[in-house]
């Protein structure tokens, strides 16, 4: 019998800064069959009175406009200036391992032996929306590991990436020339989602146009007023550095925003709605699994086809299984 990892312990060596500890600790979080969803609130416990200081950055995208690029000049900035960095870089899954196809150091190899840097590849293991299940805890780990700064960096999916926002303090959506300019991205309505934009590969022909596009649409959709956030479109080329301080900049500025306006603890909120709920509702559909014969998903299901039952009173009978 596997012998039990010791939890506050690898907590406590995890807010010293103990690479192997936050390793751990992030192998934890992903672990699935019921003795990783045992351990996991174990480890959520222990992690709940240390989390809720970094600050944390979604960056998502359309494939191709450089994200991890970015996120790589970006935590090079960041360590610039003496700040602590996690990456939490959510990459599509192995359909035979189901594991992250890309690896840790694979992306962000400058970065990999600086004690000050975290980077974890996660697969999303077909879960939707550009983010793993296990993306909220992973993002707590960090944090109580004290990294200043945590950028979520999403595999780009397209618009199911809006997901991204419910778990970020700051959403920064990329864009490039040539590949969905300003009115594509009013289309897939990352406009709402996007705290900065940035365009990205801003060297090539047809930049000056998206920036543009997009300057002019938020100025035609934004909202006036003092308390009012007025997004900032942002031009860089990663591949070279350029553009990324100003990209910290608006980064440090809307960190400012969400602690003056109160929408940091708005948001803050709204996310732990959400991961309560999205528990909750997991747990249901696992105990509705366990449920078996006519009292189950599929005897109601026959006795629906058969008509002999309705398809609300079998979800009533359902439901009343679930909670008995």
């Amino acid at each position: 019998m596997a012998r039990r990892l010791d939890v506050p312990d690898l907590v406590e060596r995890a807010r010293r800064g103990e690479p192997l500890a936050v390793g751990r600790l992030l192998s934890l979080v992903e672990s699935d069959g019921p003795a990783g969803r045992e351990q996991l609130r174990e480890v959520a416990a222990a992690l709940a009175p240390h989390a809720g200081r970094a600050h944390v950055v979604g960056l998502t995208g359309p494939p191709g406009v450089g994200k991890s690029t970015t996120t790589s000049a970006l935590v090079g900035a960041l360590r610039a200036q003496g700040r602590r960095v996690g990456v939490l870089a959510v990459d599509p899954s192995s359909p035979f391992s189901g594991g992250a196809l890309l690896g840790d150091r694979v992306r962000m190899g400058e970065h990999a032996t600086d004690d000050g840097v975290f980077i974890r590849s996660m697969a999303t293991r077909g879960h939707l929306g550009g983010l793993a299940w296990s993306t909220p805890q992973a993002l707590r780990v960090l944090d109580a590991a004290g990294c200043e700064v945590v950028v979520i960096e999403t595999v780009g999916v397209g618009q199911s990436e809006v997901e991204v926002v419910a778990l970020a303090d700051t959403t920064v959506v990329l864009l490039a020339p040539g590949m969905g300019d300003g009115v594509q991205a009013a289309k897939a309505g990352i406009l709402e989602v996007a705290d900065v934009f940035v365009v990205n590969k801003a060297d090539r022909d047809g930049a000056a146009q998206t920036v543009r596009d997009l300057t002019h649409m938020l100025a035609l959709g934004g909202s006036v007023g003092p308390q009012v956030w007025r997004k900032p479109v942002v031009r860089t080329v990663a591949a070279r550095g350029e553009g990324i301080d100003d990209l910290v900049a608006a980064l440090d500025s809307h960190r400012a925003w969400l602690d003056s306006s109160g929408e940091r603890e708005r948001r803050r909120l709204a996310r732990a709605e959400a991961e309560i709920e999205a528990i909750t509702l997991d747990r249901i559909r696992s105990r509705i699994g366990d449920l078996r014969g006519s009292s189950g998903l599929s005897g109601l299901a026959k006795r629906v086809v058969a008509g002999d039952l309705d398809p609300y009173r079998a979800a009533d009978e359902l439901a009343g299984n679930v909670g008995s």
